[in-house]
């Protein structure tokens, strides 16, 4: 979905089929990045690891209530999708360091200003959602 209508969002570009076909929705690739990083533990590990690359033990004291599991399940997935790049470092024990691959510093911008717009529009939703109006 490239925006080749200047001022249209790229996402207003693409015309779906009505109804949309259940098998195009689960192989939307918009839809399947959405589920990936929806998640409760993703979108901060790729924040964390954009500002440096971290060690195993340094991601765990970072995120408060993230369990040893869901932090190596979380970090495999990632690495799994190409996000994140898991180094050993030949040292007894092992060092583990964990860093962002391109491909996942090349999602902090468009994640920057998804999380711009969420500031942004944070108390207006908050509005919506008590029924109070919306400016």
């Amino acid at each position: 979905m490239s925006d080749t209508h200047t001022g249209v969002p790229s996402v207003l570009t693409h015309e779906l089929p009505r109804p949309v076909p259940a098998d195009e929705l689960a192989e939307c690739p918009v839809g399947d990045v959405f589920r990936r990083l929806g998640d409760k533990w993703s979108l901060l590990l790729i924040v964390l690891l954009g500002q440096r690359p971290h060690r195993y033990n340094e991601l765990r004291r970072s995120v408060e209530g993230i369990s040893q599991r869901m932090l190596t399940r979380t970090l495999r997935t990632l690495e799994t999708d190409g996000l994140v790049r898991r180094e050993v470092h030949p040292t007894v024990p092992p060092g583990v360091e964990y860093s962002l691959t391109p491909l996942g510093r090349s999602l902090l911008g468009p994640l920057s200003g998804l999380a711009d717009w969420a500031v942004d529009h944070h108390e207006e939703m908050d509005r919506a959602r008590d029924g109070r109006a919306v400016g």
